[in-house]
């Protein structure tokens, strides 16, 4: 008779919550899909959120659903279609297994969300090449397939030291967005309900940071792993209550969590891990499980902190996001990223560190360039590489990863 496996992790019961409300951030989406009284705008991940909010939109984040389908690994199937289309495979495995899916006709909504069958049509859409450049031509072939407006914000990259400079011409690109956007909205921007908007998002992103931060704790109350599913309200629903309502629950089970010393790893929590890069969504479970059986955790993270906004004010709202969405580590050069990684390494407590080399994904990163061995030799610090992709899993092996890690973890232990 097979032996049912022992847990190795503890489940987050908030966490039912914020399932619950992705459920009703879709089912809200669709209907005002169906009804057509309502507009909709598609925005990129890191894109211009609050403003939309501040003209009445209904706001579509497309990367959530490329994440979906990695999760549900439905993309790799699909990314096929996206390439005999004339999309190179090298390029990002959101867009092209997103792509894929919107021509087969094929969402993964469908399934979690019961009553949804396709993602809502645009009347415009909104990116911020903050993340990349692949965001711009993924919006431009929908704006093209729906016949309606793309518009957007072209930031700078490898920032250093942020000048002024920089931030009145981000803040004018954003203020340039109001007249198009007015003009398929029906409606003038309400400055309140945008202030409000701004205020919200920042007050969502210092209770993200609060959650992400109870990790420096001795065991950790979450993984790198429980992260990437419970920011989905840090993503979509910034400039809403209802993300800082789920967020305070959150925030108030893993701080029971610290002061009963309880953590994450059901077993002994010997080695603390710092994942650097995109996660692999097709394997989340998987490295998870895998890694607490190791009796390690990977307790913080370059990707989740994505969307910590500590810039953003509402007295100040366009200056505002425009230094937020400037400052993020993925704009900046080096120098600035090394620094970064470093505080978060003590702040911490970590022994090692994962890099995620991510075929598709070259914006996240960041051991392509001798990032990795220069933080060895500043901190003490060693680390290992993994080969994989957000999204495509031809580009996995598993059991090299599998090999890689053990490895590292048996490095771990003889350094003892």
């Amino acid at each position: 008779m097979n032996q049912k496996k022992k847990p190795v992790l503890r489940r987050l019961e908030s966490a039912k919550q914020l399932s619950q409300f992705m459920a009703d951030y879709y089912h809200a989406l669709n209907a005002a899909d169906q009804s057509g009284k309502e507009k909709i705008a598609w925005c990129t991940s890191v894109g211009p959120a609050e403003l939309l909010r501040g003209m009445g939109y209904q706001i579509y984040f497309p990367e959530t659903h490329s994440a979906m389908l990695g999760a549900t690994r439905m993309a790799t199937d699909l990314i096929p279609t996206a390439t005999a289309m004339g999309y190179s495979p090298e390029i990002c495995s959101y867009l092209t297994a997103d792509i894929g899916a919107f021509v087969k006709g094929i969402t993964p909504l469908s399934k979690a969300f019961p009553g949804i069958d396709h993602v809502p049509r645009p009347d415009i859409l909104v990116y911020n090449t903050n993340q990349c450049r692949d965001v711009q031509d993924w919006f431009a072939w929908y704006g093209s397939k729906f016949n309606v407006p793309v518009v957007g914000i072209q930031s700078h990259r490898s920032v250093g030291e942020i000048s002024d400079a920089h931030i009145r011409s981000i803040a004018t690109q954003i203020e340039n967005l109001v007249e198009p956007l007015e003009r398929v909205a029906g409606q003038k921007l309400d400055m309140d309900a945008f202030k409000n908007a701004v205020g919200l998002s920042r007050t969502c992103s210092d209770l993200w940071e609060k959650c992400l931060a109870t990790a420096s704790a001795r065991p950790s109350p979450l993984t790198f792993f429980d992260a990437n599913t419970l920011m989905g309200p840090a993503v979509v629903g910034r400039g809403t209550q209802k993300a800082v309502d789920v967020y305070k629950v959150l925030l108030e089970e893993l701080e029971s969590r610290v002061a009963a010393g309880e953590g994450a790893l059901v077993n002994e929590e010997k080695y603390r891990l710092y994942w650097d890069g995109m996660p692999v969504w097709g394997r989340l479970g998987m490295h998870s499980t895998m890694i607490a059986e190791l009796g390690a955790n990977v307790v913080a993270s370059t990707y989740c902190s994505s969307w910590i906004f500590s810039a953003l004010d509402e007295s100040d709202p366009f200056t505002s996001m425009a230094r937020a969405y400037t400052e993020l580590f993925i704009t900046r050069d080096d120098a600035f990223k090394e620094d970064y990684i470093r505080n978060k390494l003590a702040f911490f407590g970590c022994d090692g560190v994962i890099y995620h080399n991510a075929r598709t994904c070259p914006n996240n990163t960041n051991c392509l360039y001798g990032m990795p061995k220069r933080l060895q030799s500043t901190t003490g610090i060693p680390f290992v590489v993994i080969d994989g992709d957000l999204n495509d899993l031809r580009c996995v092996s598993d059991e090299q990863t599998r090999t890689h890690v053990e490895a590292f973890i048996e490095q771990l232990e003889e350094s003892r």
